[in-house]
């Protein structure tokens, strides 16, 4: 019982926190005089309230979160989150169902992008910022803000780190002090973050597209203020800034703060994934680009060009912007990008997907089991950059691309038994574990995910979780080890 105390202890807290974030659409409210200030006012009360009546009923099991408890901790917070952030949606949509609601928190929260909202063009401006607001809070993970702030209050956050960011990345810290390397992530999200609000200003959006925008596009997120996405802007200009920004979100976040506290390009060189992820995306930009050349589907090369570059970086780096309905191009295009989505954003990115650390990792092993087959008695150690890589970690990727493969399998054939069509629902599972958005024929970029059932709602709802978690974090917790004492 103390157990489950310490974590309502520290819910309660991450809370009360949480609401805090609604005064940025109060004061929008306010300005445009949209009538949703006193949803958020409601909201903003009630998360701080029952925030504060959990913590202060459970403040004397407060003390540090067990290793194991960290992941249910998590497993809790996305939840309750996105739970407490359906609150103004539904109170300002007429007709908008829990279930809808939470899809849409969700799939802010997770950095997905997925939406089941339509008229998004003359949504009220509060509503519109709070879905944006929530893909830039989840954008790095808001368990890495907790992180900064929860010691300060008496809650250490290195449960909650490792928990929330499984994998390689997680004992790599940029200080000696978690509490550190998660305040210096943040600035650097934050700093990205305002040069792209000047950038899209300046490139002619208003100050509240760029703003929204900025804050999708750093989380990765792909939330748009318009139905047409980034096509309602039709500007070369626009889509080059978030080009930009969305290459630079897909890559470790630690590399830019290392970048930038060294003034030096050369952390870029030295991390084992940029070059990679740089070079799949030019390499399939000009592959895609020649492809439909030869199709005739743009009067020149350079439209194409223009077309291909920013759909196959929105997807690839799981952010889920469309500048164009793309399924209208020859079906291998779709296909390759979205499949992208999978493996190209970088480990400690804000991007979902297995992350190209592992892909890499992945085809180095198969390299070293074809090399044993020549060589049985050979020492070959797999080293990514120049950091030789142990066996433990190595097993640990392959149980992870297995478990990622056959949750997508399982997702696949549930919505197709719900009576949804191999493509759709195929493309669905992708796109929300990968965290993407957007999927293929009735979820494309044309369309949305609001012709959904709620079991089917729900279903994708769990895959986006299941996704931003990385699967193991949420799937530990249904084994009976987990349980045990």
């Amino acid at each position: 019982m103390q157990r489950f105390c310490t974590l309502a202890f520290v819910l309660g807290l991450i809370l009360m926190i949480f609401g805090l974030t609604y005064a940025l659409p109060i004061a929008t409210s306010i300005y445009f005089d949209d009538g949703m200030t006193e949803h958020f006012l409601r909201g903003m009360s009630l998360n701080i309230g029952v925030g504060g009546l959990l913590a202060s009923v459970t403040m004397q099991f407060r003390g540090d979160v067990k290793t194991r408890d960290g992941y249910l901790l998590v497993a809790f917070f996305w939840l309750l989150m996105a739970s407490a952030a359906t609150l103004p949606l539904m109170w300002g949509i007429p007709g908008l169902s829990f279930t809808d609601a939470f899809f849409e928190t969700m799939s802010g929260f997770t950095t997905t992008g997925a939406t089941v909202l339509t008229g998004l063009d003359s949504l009220a401006p509060s509503l519109n910022l709070w879905r944006h607001e929530l893909n830039w809070i989840g954008g790095l993970g808001i368990i890495v803000l907790a992180v900064a702030i929860l010691p300060l209050l008496g809650v250490g956050g290195m449960q909650l780190y490792k928990a929330e960011i499984p994998g390689p990345v997680k004992d790599s810290k940029l200080t000696p002090r978690i509490t550190e390397t998660a305040r210096l992530l943040w600035m650097v999200y934050v700093a990205y973050t305002l040069l792209c609000i000047v950038s899209l200003k300046l490139a002619g959006m208003s100050w509240f597209d760029a703003v929204c925008h900025a804050f999708s596009t750093l989380s990765l997120g792909g939330f748009s203020t318009h139905d047409a996405s980034i096509g309602y802007f039709d500007s070369p200009a626009i889509e080059l800034i978030i080009t930009v920004f969305m290459m630079l979100s897909g890559m470790n976040f630690a590399t830019h703060y290392t970048a930038l506290h060294n003034i030096s390009v050369k952390p870029y060189s030295l991390d084992p994934e940029a070059i990679p992820m740089l070079g799949i995306i030019a390499t399939t930009i000009l592959l895609c680009s020649f492809y439909i050349w030869h199709f005739d589907i743009y009067p020149d090369f350079l439209s194409g060009l223009r077309y291909i570059s920013f759909n196959t970086v929105s997807l690839a780096t799981g952010t889920g912007y469309s500048s164009t309905n793309y399924e209208v191009w020859p079906a291998f295009i779709p296909w390759l990008i979205l499949f992208l989505s999978g493996v190209t954003p970088c480990t400690g990115s804000t991007g979902g997907g297995i992350k190209l650390f592992r892909a890499l990792l992945l085809w180095k092993q198969a390299g070293r089991e074809l090399f044993s087959l020549l060589h049985p008695h050979a020492v070959n150690p797999i080293r990514i950059g120049h950091t030789p890589i142990a066996n433990k970690i190595i097993f640990a990727v392959l149980a992870f691309i297995f478990l990622y493969f056959i949750s997508i399998v399982l997702m696949t054939f549930t919505l197709m038994f719900t009576g949804m069509d191999p493509v759709s629902a195929f493309s669905a599972v992708m796109a929300c574990i990968n965290n993407t958005g957007p999927g293929l024929n009735t979820v494309g970029p044309a369309a949305n995910y609001a012709h959904l059932n709620d079991f089917q709602t729900w279903l994708c709802a769990i895959t986006m979780l299941l996704g931003r978690l990385e699967v193991f974090t949420l799937v530990v917790l249904f084994t009976p080890t987990f349980w045990r004492k």
